[in-house]
């Protein structure tokens, strides 16, 4: 959702279609795309793992991922990236009964190289499911989801060994391979390796050795590094990776380089000595990894991740269904290096709000209280529940079930979300503010906007420039 709309599409509105509150009349908004009702929510998609999701150049989003049965590749093709939750899901090649290819079929990954599709791919071979390898089909026709896919063949490594969880980028025009891998030699379940590619199964030059899993967080269970995904941003490359065993411990670690470095050098790289992302018990999402990273509609990064919503799995994970695909959005840091935050739960996708006096600054939760200050991601993160007649609130992330609520005085503290509507209720307006950003007008008649006072957050009236600057909220 974007609210940040330039003054020529303010519409100052008169008689019944307007909230008139503290002396301001606020244009509501429409029933249109940017309505909750319509909003991402999450899950994105049920029992899809190892989600890879892009915007192509067509303007649609793909959609890959793993099946619960392992038995399949599968194409998703949607013109938003809410539609791919009900996008129709295409079988574009399953696996041999028997032989070669017939085992374990693992994290797809699609992409378009020189004009044609490509899907790289792991895969066991029937009666030896775990005898992964990395296999490459190309598409003989424009239409991914329609067309005919042939074998290229296997992906050519210096060892035939476990191989996974491969990805390709191009970075200063050199397009490159990223996967993961068992090496001969270290003994660990695989690591990640880089190379420059040759042709879609071969590499140009002996790979890098990107990471090895010896911290703590990366060897619970097994010793992982895999699924590596990359993002190029403020000047550097990033590649986050999952790590451990594929329950609640799995987790993203992040690899980093300058985006001048010569990529295939050792020095370029650093690697996060901590998770970058994990498992939230306030949120209630576990496991989160194996990820990919895309672009809403507006061009703001996306963070596509499985993860499932129980802690406690009964058997191997491998064969636990419930790795749902879900996407949030990607913040950064001020010194430029991506913020994960955590995973942010089923509902809405949230938002964050900046009143317009307040540059860097966000509404946030801090124990209780609802405050304007700088924070932890996470605590500033809220999500718009949708109520009657076109009205919402707001639910921060780590207290599901809660919302904003006021006091006859005005006082907003938290409050459950079954108590007093009247009082934990709002209509979404354009800002009060030369039409920027959005407003909150509190439903309980005569009591004004939502807004803060030197940082503290109340519902008051709103009667000049300075308050209606305080009532107004950039939404990111």
């Amino acid at each position: 959702m974007n609210f940040d709309f330039p003054p020529s599409r303010r519409v100052v509105m008169t008689g019944a279609g307007a909230a008139v509150l503290g002396g301001c009349v606020a244009a509501p908004f429409g029933d249109g795309a940017d309505g909750p009702g319509d909003a991402l929510r999450n899950p994105l998609v049920r029992q899809r793992a190892d989600a890879q999701v892009f915007r192509h150049d067509d303007g649609d989003y793909y959609m890959t991922a793993s099946v619960p049965e392992y038995d399949r590749l599968i194409l998703r093709r949607a013109p938003t990236l809410a539609g791919l939750a009900t996008a129709p899901e295409a079988v574009v090649w399953r696996r041999p009964a028997q032989g070669k290819l017939g085992g374990y079929i693992w994290a797809p990954e699609l992409h378009q190289i020189d004009g044609r599709w490509h899907l790289y791919f792991a895969a066991g071979d029937a009666g030896e499911p775990f005898h992964i390898r990395t296999y490459v089909l190309r598409c003989l026709d424009r239409d991914a989801l329609t067309g005919r896919w042939e074998m290229m063949g296997q992906l050519q490594t210096p060892w035939d060994s476990f191989t996974l969880d491969s990805t390709v980028f191009t970075h200063r025009g050199v397009r490159y391979l990223c996967w993961a891998q068992q090496e001969p030699g270290i003994k660990t379940n695989s690591n990640l390796y880089l190379a420059p590619l040759a042709t879609p199964t071969t590499l140009a030059r002996p790979p890098l050795r990107l990471t090895v899993p010896t911290l703590p967080w990366e060897i619970e269970g097994y010793k992982v590094a895999e699924a590596p995904a990359v993002l190029v941003r403020n000047g550097r490359v990033f590649v986050s990776y999952s790590a451990s065993a594929t329950d609640a411990r799995y987790c993203l670690g992040l690899l980093t380089a300058d985006a001048g470095a010569d990529l295939m050098s050792p020095s370029a790289w650093s690697k996060s000595q901590a998770p970058v992302f994990v498992s939230s018990e306030d949120t209630g999402v576990y496991g989160p990894g194996h990820n990919s990273f895309t672009v809403d509609e507006q061009g703001r990064d996306v963070l596509v991740f499985h993860g499932r919503d129980y802690k406690t799995i009964q058997g191997n994970p491998l064969f636990d269904p419930n790795r749902h695909t879900r996407a949030q959005r990607l913040y950064y840091h001020s010194d430029g290096t991506p913020d994960f935050g955590v995973p942010v739960g089923a509902g809405a996708v949230p938002d964050r709000f900046a009143p317009l006096d307040r540059p860097g600054a966000y509404l946030r939760l801090d124990g209780t209280r609802l405050v304007i200050g700088e924070g932890d991601l996470a605590t500033t993160q809220f999500r718009l529940r949708p109520g009657s007649a076109g009205a919402v609130s707001l639910e921060p992330i780590l207290r599901p079930g809660h919302v904003l609520g006021w006091s006859p005085g005005g006082e907003v503290s938290l409050a459950g979300a079954a108590d007093d509507p009247a009082r934990s209720g709002f209509r979404r307006v354009r800002g009060l503010t030369g039409g920027r950003g959005v407003s909150f007008a509190a439903l309980a008649p005569g009591q004004g906007y939502l807004r803060h006072h030197d940082g503290v957050v109340r519902v008051g009236p709103v009667e000049d420039a300075a308050a209606r600057a305080s009532a107004t909220f950039i939404v990111s």
